[in-house]
């Protein structure tokens, strides 16, 4: 099961893997880089997953669940 904060972890490190592949970071043909950009182009930002986490908890749980988990699993 996946758990509300998990789905926001996981969009927030899918727009950060996106942008790497547009950088330098990973050696990528241009292709890939033009898919990259394609699905980042209407990507949610950072700005509308806050509105979301905010309107959505259920769906996305807050900030406070995720910091509570990542000081319980260290």
């Amino acid at each position: 099961m996946t758990l509300p904060y998990e789905r926001k972890w996981a969009v927030d490190n899918t727009r950060t893997f996106l942008r790497d592949l547009l950088s330098d970071k990973y050696k990528v043909s241009e292709e890939v880089r033009k898919e990259a950009y394609r699905c980042l182009k209407h990507y949610p930002g950072e700005y509308y997953m806050n509105i979301a986490e905010k309107q959505l908890v259920e769906v996305f749980g807050t900030r406070d669940d995720f910091y509570k988990v990542e000081l319980v699993s260290k």
